[in-house]
Protein backbone atom coordinates (compact mmCIF):
# COMPACT_ATOMS: atom_id res chain seq x y z
CA UNK A 1 0.00 0.00 0.00
CA UNK A 2 1.27 3.46 -0.91
CA UNK A 3 2.66 5.49 2.04
CA UNK A 4 0.46 8.39 3.02
CA UNK A 5 1.21 11.79 4.53
CA UNK A 6 -1.16 13.10 7.18
CA UNK A 7 -0.99 16.63 8.58
CA UNK A 8 -1.63 17.71 12.17
CA UNK A 9 -2.28 21.37 13.05
CA UNK A 10 -1.65 22.11 16.73
CA UNK A 11 -4.20 24.54 18.13
CA UNK A 12 -4.91 23.16 21.58
CA UNK A 13 -3.25 25.78 23.76
CA UNK A 14 -5.17 28.44 25.67
CA UNK A 15 -3.61 31.19 23.58
CA UNK A 16 -2.95 33.27 26.69
CA UNK A 17 -0.45 35.50 24.84
CA UNK A 18 -3.26 36.52 22.45
CA UNK A 19 -5.79 37.29 25.20
CA UNK A 20 -8.36 38.95 25.01
CA UNK A 21 -8.64 37.93 21.34
CA UNK A 22 -8.76 34.31 22.54
CA UNK A 23 -11.34 34.93 25.25
CA UNK A 24 -14.33 33.90 23.08
CA UNK A 25 -12.51 31.57 20.65
CA UNK A 26 -9.53 29.25 20.29
CA UNK A 27 -6.32 30.60 18.80
CA UNK A 28 -6.67 29.07 15.30
CA UNK A 29 -10.07 30.79 14.95
CA UNK A 30 -8.75 34.35 15.54
CA UNK A 31 -9.62 36.52 12.48
CA UNK A 32 -6.74 37.63 10.25
CA UNK A 33 -6.33 40.16 7.42
CA UNK A 34 -9.97 41.20 7.29
CA UNK A 35 -11.53 37.94 6.08
CA UNK A 36 -9.36 34.94 7.07
CA UNK A 37 -8.73 32.93 10.23
CA UNK A 38 -5.30 31.93 11.56
CA UNK A 39 -6.05 28.28 10.83
CA UNK A 40 -6.45 29.06 7.12
CA UNK A 41 -2.67 29.58 6.81
CA UNK A 42 -1.41 26.06 7.67
CA UNK A 43 -4.41 24.41 5.97
CA UNK A 44 -3.84 26.39 2.76
CA UNK A 45 -0.14 25.54 2.79
CA UNK A 46 -1.07 21.87 3.03
CA UNK A 47 -3.61 22.05 0.20
CA UNK A 48 -1.25 24.02 -2.03
CA UNK A 49 1.36 21.29 -1.41
CA UNK A 50 -1.02 18.54 -2.51
CA UNK A 51 -1.70 17.33 1.06
CA UNK A 52 -5.38 16.96 1.90
CA UNK A 53 -5.56 14.76 5.01
CA UNK A 54 -5.52 17.36 7.75
CA UNK A 55 -6.40 17.15 11.45
CA UNK A 56 -6.75 20.23 13.69
CA UNK A 57 -6.20 19.56 17.42
CA UNK A 58 -8.04 21.90 19.79
CA UNK A 59 -9.56 21.93 23.26
CA UNK A 60 -10.56 25.50 24.23
CA UNK A 61 -13.53 27.49 22.86
CA UNK A 62 -13.82 25.44 19.68
CA UNK A 63 -17.36 26.35 18.52
CA UNK A 64 -16.39 29.13 16.08
CA UNK A 65 -13.55 27.03 14.70
CA UNK A 66 -15.94 24.15 14.08
CA UNK A 67 -18.30 26.48 12.20
CA UNK A 68 -15.49 27.94 10.13
CA UNK A 69 -13.94 24.63 9.09
CA UNK A 70 -17.27 22.95 8.37
CA UNK A 71 -18.40 25.83 6.14
CA UNK A 72 -15.02 26.25 4.40
CA UNK A 73 -13.30 22.96 3.71
CA UNK A 74 -15.50 20.52 1.82
CA UNK A 75 -14.08 17.84 -0.45
CA UNK A 76 -15.74 15.75 -3.12
CA UNK A 77 -16.01 12.00 -2.41
CA UNK A 78 -13.58 11.13 -5.22
CA UNK A 79 -10.63 13.17 -3.91
CA UNK A 80 -10.70 11.62 -0.45
CA UNK A 81 -9.56 14.75 1.37
CA UNK A 82 -10.63 15.95 4.81
CA UNK A 83 -10.04 18.68 7.35
CA UNK A 84 -11.15 17.28 10.68
CA UNK A 85 -11.18 18.77 14.18
CA UNK A 86 -9.93 16.64 17.06
CA UNK A 87 -11.00 18.12 20.38
CA UNK A 88 -9.73 16.78 23.69
CA UNK A 89 -11.98 13.98 24.90
CA UNK A 90 -12.38 11.69 27.85
CA UNK A 91 -11.73 8.02 27.12
CA UNK A 92 -11.31 4.82 29.08
CA UNK A 93 -7.54 5.37 28.91
CA UNK A 94 -7.62 8.86 30.40
CA UNK A 95 -9.66 11.90 31.32
CA UNK A 96 -7.00 14.63 31.17
CA UNK A 97 -6.88 17.49 28.68
CA UNK A 98 -3.87 17.94 26.41
CA UNK A 99 -0.82 18.54 28.57
CA UNK A 100 1.30 19.89 25.70
CA UNK A 101 1.89 19.63 21.97
CA UNK A 102 3.29 16.10 22.08
CA UNK A 103 0.57 14.91 24.45
CA UNK A 104 -2.11 16.29 22.11
CA UNK A 105 -0.75 14.17 19.25
CA UNK A 106 -0.35 11.16 21.57
CA UNK A 107 -4.00 11.28 22.64
CA UNK A 108 -5.14 11.29 19.00
CA UNK A 109 -2.85 8.62 17.52
CA UNK A 110 -5.73 6.16 17.55
CA UNK A 111 -7.63 8.43 15.13
CA UNK A 112 -4.73 8.82 12.67
CA UNK A 113 -4.26 5.05 12.10
CA UNK A 114 -0.54 5.50 11.30
CA UNK A 115 1.29 2.81 9.37
CA UNK A 116 5.07 2.45 9.83
CA UNK A 117 5.97 3.86 6.41
CA UNK A 118 3.60 6.87 6.65
CA UNK A 119 4.80 10.42 7.24
CA UNK A 120 3.30 12.77 9.84
CA UNK A 121 3.61 16.53 9.24
CA UNK A 122 3.04 18.51 12.44
CA UNK A 123 2.28 22.25 12.15
CA UNK A 124 1.57 25.21 14.38
CA UNK A 125 -1.75 27.04 14.17
CA UNK A 126 -0.52 30.59 14.87
CA UNK A 127 2.05 31.45 12.20
CA UNK A 128 2.01 33.47 8.99
CA UNK A 129 4.08 32.02 6.14
CA UNK A 130 3.82 30.37 2.75
CA UNK A 131 5.72 27.09 2.30
CA UNK A 132 5.71 24.29 -0.25
CA UNK A 133 5.82 21.25 2.01
CA UNK A 134 6.83 19.06 -0.93
CA UNK A 135 10.32 20.55 -0.71
CA UNK A 136 10.46 19.69 3.00
CA UNK A 137 9.32 16.13 2.27
CA UNK A 138 11.87 15.69 -0.53
CA UNK A 139 14.64 16.94 1.79
CA UNK A 140 13.53 14.52 4.52
CA UNK A 141 13.61 11.54 2.18
CA UNK A 142 16.88 12.56 0.55
CA UNK A 143 18.55 12.81 3.96
CA UNK A 144 17.17 9.44 5.06
CA UNK A 145 16.06 11.16 8.26
CA UNK A 146 13.75 9.78 10.92
CA UNK A 147 12.51 13.30 11.69
CA UNK A 148 13.07 16.70 10.11
CA UNK A 149 12.63 20.09 11.76
CA UNK A 150 11.99 23.20 9.68
CA UNK A 151 14.05 26.19 10.77
CA UNK A 152 14.43 29.78 9.64
CA UNK A 153 17.39 32.17 10.00
CA UNK A 154 17.02 34.83 12.70
CA UNK A 155 19.46 37.58 13.59
CA UNK A 156 21.74 37.09 16.56
CA UNK A 157 19.96 39.83 18.50
CA UNK A 158 16.63 37.95 18.30
CA UNK A 159 17.59 34.32 18.90
CA UNK A 160 16.84 34.28 22.65
CA UNK A 161 13.12 34.14 21.90
CA UNK A 162 13.32 30.88 19.95
CA UNK A 163 14.34 27.27 20.14
CA UNK A 164 17.67 27.07 18.29
CA UNK A 165 19.29 24.20 16.44
CA UNK A 166 22.89 23.64 15.43
CA UNK A 167 23.42 21.91 12.07
CA UNK A 168 26.39 20.01 10.72
CA UNK A 169 27.44 20.93 7.21
CA UNK A 170 25.38 17.97 5.94
CA UNK A 171 22.23 19.52 7.54
CA UNK A 172 21.92 16.86 10.24
CA UNK A 173 21.06 18.32 13.64
CA UNK A 174 23.95 18.33 16.10
CA UNK A 175 22.23 19.97 19.06
CA UNK A 176 19.05 21.78 20.09
CA UNK A 177 18.42 24.36 22.81
CA UNK A 178 15.31 26.22 23.93
CA UNK A 179 15.50 30.05 24.17
CA UNK A 180 19.17 30.52 25.15
CA UNK A 181 20.30 33.69 26.95
CA UNK A 182 24.00 33.00 27.64
CA UNK A 183 26.03 34.93 24.99
CA UNK A 184 28.65 32.16 24.88
CA UNK A 185 25.98 29.55 24.17
CA UNK A 186 24.32 31.77 21.55
CA UNK A 187 27.68 32.17 19.80
CA UNK A 188 27.95 28.39 19.49
CA UNK A 189 24.57 28.27 17.75
CA UNK A 190 25.40 30.68 14.95
CA UNK A 191 25.06 29.13 11.48
CA UNK A 192 28.17 27.57 9.96
CA UNK A 193 29.76 29.11 6.81
CA UNK A 194 28.65 26.09 4.73
CA UNK A 195 25.00 26.51 5.74
CA UNK A 196 25.23 30.29 5.21
CA UNK A 197 26.61 29.75 1.70
CA UNK A 198 23.66 27.47 0.86
CA UNK A 199 21.43 30.50 1.55
CA UNK A 200 23.67 32.92 -0.37
CA UNK A 201 24.63 34.69 2.85
CA UNK A 202 28.16 35.94 3.67
CA UNK A 203 30.30 33.44 5.57
CA UNK A 204 30.69 35.87 8.49
CA UNK A 205 26.96 36.70 8.85
CA UNK A 206 25.62 36.11 12.35
CA UNK A 207 22.36 34.20 12.15
CA UNK A 208 20.93 31.42 14.26
CA UNK A 209 18.47 28.79 13.09
CA UNK A 210 15.14 29.07 14.91
CA UNK A 211 12.76 26.15 15.01
CA UNK A 212 9.51 27.01 13.22
CA UNK A 213 7.49 24.43 15.16
CA UNK A 214 7.11 22.43 11.93
CA UNK A 215 8.08 18.77 12.26
CA UNK A 216 8.05 15.90 9.77
CA UNK A 217 8.23 12.40 11.29
CA UNK A 218 8.40 8.89 9.99
CA UNK A 219 5.22 7.54 11.56
CA UNK A 220 6.92 4.59 13.26
CA UNK A 221 9.44 6.95 14.88
CA UNK A 222 6.65 9.27 16.04
CA UNK A 223 4.72 6.40 17.60
CA UNK A 224 7.87 5.16 19.35
CA UNK A 225 8.74 8.63 20.63
CA UNK A 226 5.23 9.22 21.97
CA UNK A 227 5.45 6.05 24.05
CA UNK A 228 7.46 8.19 26.50
CA UNK A 229 6.01 10.65 29.02
CA UNK A 230 7.17 13.70 27.06
CA UNK A 231 4.44 16.32 26.74
CA UNK A 232 6.07 18.95 24.49
CA UNK A 233 7.85 18.57 21.14
CA UNK A 234 10.29 21.47 21.40
CA UNK A 235 11.22 21.20 25.06
CA UNK A 236 11.32 17.42 25.57
CA UNK A 237 10.58 15.08 22.69
CA UNK A 238 12.88 16.52 20.00
CA UNK A 239 15.92 16.98 22.32
CA UNK A 240 15.30 13.44 23.61
CA UNK A 241 15.67 12.02 20.10
CA UNK A 242 19.11 13.57 19.54
CA UNK A 243 21.76 10.88 19.36
CA UNK A 244 19.13 8.13 19.09
CA UNK A 245 17.51 8.98 15.74
CA UNK A 246 18.61 10.72 12.56
CA UNK A 247 17.34 14.28 12.83
CA UNK A 248 17.77 16.66 9.89
CA UNK A 249 17.17 20.38 9.61
CA UNK A 250 15.32 21.94 6.69
CA UNK A 251 16.24 25.61 6.26
CA UNK A 252 13.37 27.84 5.11
CA UNK A 253 14.51 31.28 3.99
CA UNK A 254 11.14 32.88 3.21
CA UNK A 255 8.88 35.12 5.27
CA UNK A 256 7.76 33.55 8.55
CA UNK A 257 6.24 35.20 11.59
CA UNK A 258 4.99 33.75 14.86
CA UNK A 259 1.82 35.75 15.55
CA UNK A 260 1.09 34.32 18.96
CA UNK A 261 1.13 37.68 20.80
CA UNK A 262 -1.16 40.70 20.58
CA UNK A 263 1.70 42.94 19.40
CA UNK A 264 2.85 40.48 16.72
CA UNK A 265 -0.74 39.96 15.56
CA UNK A 266 -1.29 43.72 15.34
CA UNK A 267 1.92 44.42 13.44
CA UNK A 268 1.44 41.51 11.02
CA UNK A 269 -2.02 42.76 10.09
CA UNK A 270 -0.93 46.37 9.59
CA UNK A 271 2.09 45.27 7.54
CA UNK A 272 -0.37 43.86 5.01
CA UNK A 273 -1.38 47.44 4.11
CA UNK A 274 2.13 48.27 2.84
CA UNK A 275 2.65 48.66 -0.94
CA UNK A 276 4.95 45.60 -0.85
CA UNK A 277 4.00 43.66 2.28
CA UNK A 278 6.27 40.99 3.72
CA UNK A 279 3.48 38.46 3.22
CA UNK A 280 1.33 38.89 0.14
CA UNK A 281 -2.17 37.45 -0.05
CA UNK A 282 -2.26 38.49 -3.72
CA UNK A 283 -0.26 35.45 -4.81
CA UNK A 284 -1.06 34.24 -8.35
CA UNK A 285 -0.91 30.53 -7.53
CA UNK A 286 -0.65 29.56 -3.86
CA UNK A 287 -3.90 31.03 -2.64
CA UNK A 288 -4.95 31.27 0.98
CA UNK A 289 -8.36 29.66 1.30
CA UNK A 290 -11.15 30.75 3.60
CA UNK A 291 -14.91 30.74 3.94
CA UNK A 292 -16.93 31.90 0.92
CA UNK A 293 -19.45 34.33 2.43
CA UNK A 294 -21.12 35.64 -0.77
CA UNK A 295 -21.20 39.18 0.60
CA UNK A 296 -21.92 42.29 -1.49
CA UNK A 297 -19.08 44.60 -2.49
CA UNK A 298 -18.19 47.25 0.07
CA UNK A 299 -20.00 50.59 -0.15
CA UNK A 300 -17.59 53.49 0.40
CA UNK A 301 -18.84 57.09 0.32
CA UNK A 302 -16.71 60.22 0.69
CA UNK A 303 -13.87 58.47 2.53
CA UNK A 304 -10.19 59.39 2.59
CA UNK A 305 -8.07 56.24 2.53
CA UNK A 306 -4.31 56.30 3.05
CA UNK A 307 -3.29 52.64 3.26
CA UNK A 308 -5.93 50.07 4.01
CA UNK A 309 -7.26 46.60 3.36
CA UNK A 310 -11.04 46.63 3.10
CA UNK A 311 -12.93 43.34 3.08
CA UNK A 312 -16.32 42.57 1.55
CA UNK A 313 -19.67 43.86 2.73
CA UNK A 314 -18.51 47.04 4.49
CA UNK A 315 -20.46 50.31 4.78
CA UNK A 316 -18.05 53.23 5.23
CA UNK A 317 -19.33 56.82 5.26
CA UNK A 318 -17.18 60.01 5.11
CA UNK A 319 -14.42 58.50 7.28
CA UNK A 320 -10.61 58.66 7.26
CA UNK A 321 -8.53 55.46 7.27
CA UNK A 322 -4.78 55.62 7.81
CA UNK A 323 -3.06 52.22 7.83
CA UNK A 324 -6.07 50.10 8.70
CA UNK A 325 -7.37 46.59 8.17
CA UNK A 326 -11.17 46.66 7.82
CA UNK A 327 -12.92 43.31 8.25
CA UNK A 328 -16.08 41.92 6.70
CA UNK A 329 -19.40 43.78 7.28
CA UNK A 330 -17.68 46.67 9.07
CA UNK A 331 -19.76 49.81 9.59
CA UNK A 332 -18.02 53.16 10.21
CA UNK A 333 -19.84 56.48 10.63
CA UNK A 334 -19.11 59.95 9.23
CA UNK A 335 -16.21 62.16 10.32
CA UNK A 336 -14.55 59.25 12.12
CA UNK A 337 -10.79 58.75 11.84
CA UNK A 338 -9.05 55.42 12.35
CA UNK A 339 -5.26 55.38 12.53
CA UNK A 340 -3.32 52.10 12.85
CA UNK A 341 -6.46 50.08 13.56
CA UNK A 342 -7.38 46.44 12.96
CA UNK A 343 -11.18 46.40 12.76
CA UNK A 344 -12.31 42.78 12.58
CA UNK A 345 -15.84 43.53 11.38
CA UNK A 346 -19.11 41.83 12.16
CA UNK A 347 -20.74 38.43 11.88
CA UNK A 348 -24.07 39.84 10.73
CA UNK A 349 -25.98 42.95 9.66
CA UNK A 350 -28.56 44.23 12.06
CA UNK A 351 -31.97 45.87 11.91
CA UNK A 352 -33.85 47.42 14.80
CA UNK A 353 -35.04 44.05 16.09
CA UNK A 354 -31.64 42.34 16.04
CA UNK A 355 -30.01 45.43 17.56
CA UNK A 356 -32.42 45.35 20.50
CA UNK A 357 -31.97 41.62 21.03
CA UNK A 358 -28.19 41.77 20.81
CA UNK A 359 -27.35 44.77 22.93
CA UNK A 360 -30.27 46.24 24.79
CA UNK A 361 -32.09 49.52 24.41
CA UNK A 362 -29.26 51.91 25.31
CA UNK A 363 -26.34 50.37 23.40
CA UNK A 364 -24.92 51.98 20.23
CA UNK A 365 -25.56 50.34 16.85
CA UNK A 366 -23.23 47.66 15.54
CA UNK A 367 -19.94 49.15 14.30
CA UNK A 368 -18.23 52.49 14.94
CA UNK A 369 -20.28 55.68 15.20
CA UNK A 370 -19.71 59.22 13.94
CA UNK A 371 -17.02 61.74 14.94
CA UNK A 372 -14.75 59.17 16.60
CA UNK A 373 -10.96 59.02 16.76
CA UNK A 374 -9.32 55.64 17.40
CA UNK A 375 -5.63 54.78 17.09
CA UNK A 376 -3.25 51.88 17.81
CA UNK A 377 -6.18 49.54 18.39
CA UNK A 378 -7.71 46.16 17.63
CA UNK A 379 -11.51 46.24 17.52
CA UNK A 380 -12.81 42.68 17.76
CA UNK A 381 -15.95 41.41 16.06
CA UNK A 382 -19.47 42.67 16.73
CA UNK A 383 -18.29 45.64 18.80
CA UNK A 384 -20.55 48.65 19.35
CA UNK A 385 -18.75 51.95 19.62
CA UNK A 386 -20.89 55.06 19.99
CA UNK A 387 -20.52 58.60 18.64
CA UNK A 388 -17.71 61.01 19.57
CA UNK A 389 -15.58 58.24 21.15
CA UNK A 390 -11.83 58.81 21.48
CA UNK A 391 -9.61 55.78 22.16
CA UNK A 392 -5.82 55.64 22.32
CA UNK A 393 -3.36 53.55 24.36
CA UNK A 394 -0.65 56.21 24.27
CA UNK A 395 0.77 57.07 27.67
CA UNK A 396 -1.23 54.37 29.43
CA UNK A 397 0.14 51.19 31.04
CA UNK A 398 -1.17 47.75 30.16
CA UNK A 399 -4.37 46.92 32.01
CA UNK A 400 -8.18 47.00 31.95
CA UNK A 401 -10.01 50.25 31.18
CA UNK A 402 -13.63 51.45 30.80
CA UNK A 403 -15.01 48.10 31.89
CA UNK A 404 -14.11 46.05 28.81
CA UNK A 405 -11.14 47.68 27.03
CA UNK A 406 -7.77 46.01 27.51
CA UNK A 407 -4.39 47.54 26.76
CA UNK A 408 -1.84 44.81 26.12
CA UNK A 409 1.64 45.10 24.61
CA UNK A 410 0.84 48.79 24.17
CA UNK A 411 -2.13 47.96 21.92
CA UNK A 412 -5.71 48.94 22.81
CA UNK A 413 -8.15 46.03 22.38
CA UNK A 414 -11.95 46.25 22.37
CA UNK A 415 -13.10 42.64 22.93
CA UNK A 416 -15.67 40.77 20.89
CA UNK A 417 -19.19 42.12 21.54
CA UNK A 418 -17.66 45.04 23.43
CA UNK A 419 -19.85 48.10 24.04
CA UNK A 420 -18.36 51.61 24.28
CA UNK A 421 -21.01 54.32 24.98
CA UNK A 422 -21.21 57.72 23.30
CA UNK A 423 -18.63 60.34 24.33
CA UNK A 424 -16.29 57.80 25.99
CA UNK A 425 -12.67 58.96 26.16
CA UNK A 426 -9.56 56.92 26.93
Amino acid sequence: MRPRIFCIVLGGGRGTRLYPLTQPRCKPAVPLAGKYRLVDIPISNCLNSGLNEIYVLTQFNTASLHRHIQSTYSFDPFGGGLVDIMSAEQTEKGESWYQGTADAVRQNLVHFHPRPDDLALILSGDQLYRMDFRLLIDHHRKMGAHATIAATPVQKSEVSGFGLMQLNDDFMIRSFIEKPTDPAVIRQYMMSPAVLRSLNRPDDAEFGLASMGIYLFNADVLVEALASDDTDFGKELIPGLLGRKKLSGYVFDGYWEDIGTVKAFFECNLNLTEPNPSFDFFHPHDRIYTRARFLPASRISGCKIGRAIIADGCILQDAIFDRCVIGVRSVVGSNTRLKNVVLMGNDYYENEMTALEASGKDAPPLGIGAECFIEEAIIDKNSRIGNRVRLSPKGKPDGLYLGCITIRDGILVVPKDGIIPDDSVL
